[in-house]
């Protein structure tokens, strides 16, 4: 087989990629390890930026996001017992984000594709990457007991940080920076109505909690636990007692527990592997950086990183300019390290960090006293949160 640029993974980044790409006539042909039931079962984030909007928009599946989703305007952050609310569209010039889960913004860029009719290879195993140092690299994998093999321009990583992209590269090559921090979250998924409108932050001496939602009718609820808890630890009931005691009054009374239909607990890590082009392969999205879930940025810095990318390899072949490919990665990493930044103290403002004890509480709530009086601190978290714009610069 051959085509023009290969595409490793099929979750919304790699699918976002092959589309931005079709739509400017550039074929593409996506290699996915699991089946495309499994990519759908994964319950990811569920809060867009407008950047992300834009690009979903541009590839043309941003309908149902607009009908269904939920745009948001401002969040509430919780401590000392009492709410208080950022306004960001009031604080950015009228920004906002949109609330609309990752698992449908698959579905939509999964249906655009069937109907294009474009290729994606599902359940690929042995996938391996050869030759991207050179001009002709080349695809393997294996599909039903046969060996394939696929020529193409360019590769592009989007199969997430366990995925064989990274990992294809030289040891020497690529430089990785972690932080790993010493809780999870415990997430539950269930039918009912949310505690509030907009999503609550809560900061308490019980540790972090967040009220979210994907619908009307659909919440997303998450508490802060220690890293080595199990998921077997808790029951629905448990869950949802502990949240209440998370939460203050008025929302405690407004919350409407049920059955889950998914729990499952998180790890939280910051993490970015540098650069993110090595020869004619490109890494995007969760192959290249992770960020903890506080700052709603990891589907989003990926989108991010698709619209470089989608950019660089239309001016290449439009323009046969390579200036977009030289400095993607740089383009990239710039956006990503604010990201990381704002979500790293984020999420050392809003959970109980072991160490630093009562102390580390009292500092955390001066902080947030201080963000939620001073209309500067305030404009900066908003400006974080709606999303800083990309930049095409070198």
């Amino acid at each position: 087989m051959r085509t023009q640029v290969a595409i490793i993974g099929a979750g919304p980044s790699g699918l976002l990629l092959g589309q931005l790409l079709h739509k400017a006539g550039i074929d593409n042909i996506i290699v996915e390890r699991q089946s495309g039931d499994y990519v759908l079962s994964r319950i990811r984030a569920g809060v867009l930026e407008q950047i992300t909007m834009d690009l979903l928009e541009q590839a043309g599946v941003a309908q149902r996001a607009h009908a269904e989703g939920l745009p948001h305007h401002g969040i509430e952050l919780l401590f000392k017992g009492e709410r208080h609310r950022i306004d960001m569209h009031k604080l950015t010039g009228g920004k906002q984000v949109m609330v609309y889960g990752q698992t449908e913004v698959t579905r939509d860029l999964m249906d655009a594709r069937a109907a294009a009719g474009l290729s994606t290879v599902y359940e690929a195993s042995q996938v391996s990457l050869h030759d991207f140092d050179g001009t002709q690299p080349r695809v393997r994998y294996v599909k039903d007991g046969v060996t394939h093999e696929i020529e193409c321009d360019f590769i592009a990583g989007c199969d997430g940080y366990h995925g064989v992209s990274r990992a294809s590269v030289p040891a020497g090559s690529i430089h990785e920076y972690e932080k790993v921090y010493p809780f999870g979250w415990l997430g539950v998924l269930a039918d009912v109505p949310p505690v509030s409108e907009e999503l609550i932050y809560a900061n308490t001496s019980r540790g972090f909690a967040l009220c979210s939602m994907r619908s009307h009718t659909r919440s997303r609820y998450y508490l802060q636990v220690p890293s080595e808890d199990k998921v077997e630890n808790w029951t629905d009931a448990l869950f949802w007692e502990e949240l209440a005691r998370r939460l203050d009054p008025a929302a405690r009374e407004r919350l409407v527990t049920g059955p889950s239909l998914e729990m499952s607990i998180a790890p939280l890590r910051s993490f970015v592997a540098e650069p993110m082009r090595f020869g004619r392969l490109f890494l995007a999205g969760d192959a290249a950086h992770i960020v903890p879930p506080t700052g709603a940025k990891g589907l989003n810095l990926a989108a991010s990183d698709v619209g470089y990318l989608s950019g660089a390899l239309i001016e290449h072949y439009r323009e046969h300019s390579a200036a977009g490919i030289d400095h993607y990665s740089a383009r990239c990493l710039s956006r990503i390290w604010k990201a990381e930044r704002f979500s790293w103290w984020f999420t050392s403002l809003m959970h109980r960090f072991p160490e630093t004890g009562e102390f580390g509480q009292k500092i955390q709530e001066a902080e947030l006293d201080y963000l939620i009086h001073s209309e500067a601190a305030s404009t900066s978290l908003a400006e974080n949160y709606v999303g800083l714009p990309m930049v095409h610069s070198n």
